[in-house]
C-alpha cells in the first residue's frame, strides 16, 4: 500500500508536512485496569495544551487562526473546524477527555501536547492506496454513527482510497469504515502541520508518539515526514 499527498494538495499548501507513523503487531484491547494511565496523559497533555491558549478570547489564539485561515483555501463543509480547535475548544471549556482505546488515547496527548491535529485508522481497513488532496466531489464518506451516506464536496480537501472518503475537511471528521477499534492490529497515524513552527513541533510530537508506542505496546513504529519534495510512502 502506497500513501500519496496528491499534487493538488502541495498547490494549496506548499509548506506542509504531514508526518506518518505505521504500526503494526498491536493489542489495542481496552485494559480498564489501564484507566488511571490514560487518565493520567490526558490530564497532563490537557494542561500543556493551556500554553497554546494565552488569550482569553479563544478565537484569537495563534493555534486558532492558524487553522481557521487554512480552512479558507479549500472547499469545507458548513462549519467546519480543524480537529485541534475541537479539542482545544474542551480544553477552554474545562471538560475533561475520558479514556477511548489505547491507540486513541495516545494520539489524542500527543495532539493536546503539541497543539497539532492528529488522528489514526486501521491500516487493514484501508482499500488500496491512501490518497491526501481534492475530491472530485460525490465521494462516499459515513462517519461514525451515521445512517446515510455524507459525500465529499467538489474541491474539498480528503483523505481517501478506493472505497470512499477517509477523513473530511484534513482530519476534521472520520469514516466508520477505517477507525481504530480494539481490533486494529496495525494502525496508520498521521500528524499534519501547515507551516515552519508547526512543522518543527510535528518532529517532536511523532518522536514522542513513537516512544508512547513503544513504552505501552512494545512495538516500533516507522515514521515518515511527507513533504511537497516527498510527497509518498510505501507501507
Amino acid at each position: 500500500m502506497n500513501v500519496i499527498v496528491d499534487e493538488n494538495f502541495w498547490q494549496v499548501f506548499p509548506e506542509a508536512q504531514i508526518s506518518i507513523l505505521v504500526v503494526k503487531g498491536l493489542n489495542n484491547e481496552v485494559d480498564e485496569s489501564k484507566d488511571p494511565y490514560f487518565q493520567k496523559l490526558l490530564n497532563q497533555a490537557s494542561k500543556k495544551a493551556l500554553d497554546y491558549l494565552p488569550d482569553d478570547s479563544f478565537t484569537q489564539n495563534e493555534v486558532i487562526q492558524e487553522w481557521r485561515q487554512a480552512f479558507t483555501k479549500f472547499k469545507t463543509k458548513k462549519g467546519a473546524r480543524s480537529s485541534i480547535e475541537a479539542m482545544l475548544k474542551r480544553v477552554s471549556q474545562g471538560r475533561e477527555f475520558r479514556p477511548i482505546n489505547p491507540l486513541v488515547d495516545l494520539y489524542n496527548s500527543i495532539s493536546l501536547s503539541y497543539a497539532l491535529p492528529c488522528g489514526g485508522e486501521d491500516l487493514n481497513t484501508i482499500q488500496g492506496d491512501l490518497h491526501l488532496g481534492k475530491a472530485k466531489g460525490g465521494e462516499a464518506f459515513f462517519p461514525l454513527g451515521a445512517e446515510e451516506d455524507s459525500p465529499a464536496l467538489p474541491e474539498e480537501i480528503i483523505y481517501y482510497d478506493q472505497a470512499g472518503v477517509v477523513y473530511r475537511n484534513l482530519n476534521w471528521r472520520e469514516a466508520q469504515r477505517t477507525m481504530l477499534t480494539e481490533e486494529t492490529k496495525d494502525a496508520i497515524l498521521v500528524i499534519e502541520a501547515i507551516n515552519s513552527a508547526q512543522k518543527e513541533r510535528a518532529l517532536q510530537a511523532a518522536q514522542a508518539l513513537q516512544e508512547l508506542i513503544q513504552d505501552y505496546f512494545g512495538v516500533t513504529g516507522q515514521v515518515t515526514h511527507l513533504s511537497v519534495n516527498q510527497p509518498t510512502l510505501t507501507v
